[in-house]
């Protein structure tokens, strides 16, 4: 059982900095921002949980902690719990060691919503409320300065010359007939590197903004991601995912920009890339829910973040009252976004292809909540470390079709690394 109390407060901003800063003190914590952004299923503003009462490390523990406790679990799904759910592997060099997917529950979560702090603790920790509230306005009221960290040197797992051999050979696959879109992602590395993950994070966000914002901290293993892009949502019997694909930069002006979103909108290329997906995403969502739900509420629209536009779709769909969580997460899972259509050939034809094993990356964090609803983001334009093996990493990728071009391709791969690496380059 949990108690819950809610406190007016002054500042977002600083509150947002206040709470990060007072969660330094946990060995687990998991942290999802929306950046002030507002959709239609939106449910806070920010969301910090902490201290874990309980783990769980596999899909039958989820599903046995939902039937025992009906409580709150907060983690990630790595992109490599496709391997528990079709028969496939990822046999590629990993430097950073995550497990597949951990969850915890937490003892204490703290939510900003509607200008307010609300704590939701566990009974056993309700006493510690006005305490925390106290230390979290006292790093409120500080100013707190970044110290100064070095400069990263970033190294490529994959050239250039590769990367287009690599490209090519996807088009073969494609022009074969195998696949009609796939994800290529490629990594970008630091060896024996000490971060301060959480300034990390802040500086991240800050670069970016964007609505799907989290850091987890699980002992040495960190996650700094400022994901745009939700992979989906359950709210009662109704479930959503809203898929990208199609990328362009931000213009100098307001006027460039709207042309450049414009031109987005009707580009053919980046228009059949995300229809693509959304219909692998309807079919997904079709093996949950009732006849006849399914819905693409928005195709291809154009979304304006701070650093690029970007094409969104979003699809729903209706499931039976009594649907377990976990099924619809395996049913869905890996998003189509991330891998290509058909989903079980593109993985395939990308673990053949790819340098490295993905791991968190193109993974999901996210919550359930004590009702079985749940919002989970995907897990791009983040940086991963690991602190012991002082391993730090970020991958991106972009959609192969039969209309790509390789060097534009390439090209939108370093825009959107930009970010991870303007962070960890200049310190």
């Amino acid at each position: 059982m949990r108690t819950n109390r809610s406190f007016r407060i002054k500042s977002l901003l600083q509150s947002k900095e206040a709470l990060l800063q007072w969660s330094r003190a946990y060995k687990e914590s998991v942290w999802l921002d929306s950046n002030q952004h507002r959709d239609p299923y939106s449910s806070f503003e920010a969301c910090l949980a902490v201290g874990a009462e309980e783990w769980v490390e596999n899909e039958s523990e989820i599903k046995s902690f939902m039937n025992r406790k009906g409580d709150w679990l907060f983690g990630y799904f790595s992109y490599d719990f496709k391997n528990e759910l079709e028969d496939l592997t990822s046999n590629n060099f990993d430097g950073l060691g995550f497990p597949v997917l951990r969850f915890f529950c937490p003892k204490k979560i703290i939510t900003l919503v509607d200008g307010q702090f609300r704590f939701n603790y566990l009974n056993d920790f309700a006493h510690e409320i006005e305490e925390d509230l106290a230390k979290i306005c006292e790093y409120g009221s500080l100013n707190l300065t970044k110290s100064d960290s070095e400069p990263i040197k970033i190294k490529m797992r994959i050239h250039k010359d590769a990367y287009f051999e690599k490209a090519n050979r996807f088009l073969e696959h494609i022009h074969r007939g195998d696949i009609y879109e796939a994800n290529f992602c490629q990594e970008f590395y630091a060896e024996d590197v000490i971060i301060d993950p959480l300034e990390t994070y802040i500086k991240l966000n800050g670069i970016s903004e964007p609505p799907f914002a989290a850091y987890i901290k699980m002992q040495d293993h960190y996650l700094m991601c400022a994901s745009p892009e939700r992979y989906i949502k359950k709210i009662g019997q109704k479930v959503i995912s809203q898929p990208i694909k199609g990328t362009a930069p931000r213009g100098k002006d307001a006027g460039e920009d709207e042309k450049i979103k414009t031109e987005l909108s009707r580009n053919n290329k980046e228009r059949a890339e995300n229809i693509m997906i959304t219909d692998l995403v309807r079919n997904d969502l079709s093996k949950s829910a009732i006849k006849g739900s399914v819905k693409v509420d928005e195709l291809c629209k154009a979304y304006s973040f701070k650093q690029v536009h970007q094409l969104i779709s979003t699809i729903i769909s209706k499931v039976e009252a009594n649907k377990n969580p976990v099924e619809i997460i395996k049913e869905t899972f890996p998003m189509g976004s991330m891998t290509g259509a058909p989903k079980i050939s593109a993985m395939k034809i990308i673990e053949e292809l790819e340098e490295t094993k993905r791991g968190l990356y193109s993974g999901t964090v996210g919550y359930f909540d004590p009702q079985g609803n749940f919002d989970f983001n995907v897990v791009i334009r983040s940086i991963l470390y690991n602190a012991s093996k002082k391993y730090i990493s970020y991958s991106v990728g972009g959609a192969i079709t039969a209309k790509s071009n390789p060097e534009m391709e390439y090209q939108e791969c370093l825009l959107k690394a930009k970010a991870m690496r303007t962070v960890l380059e200049e310190g």
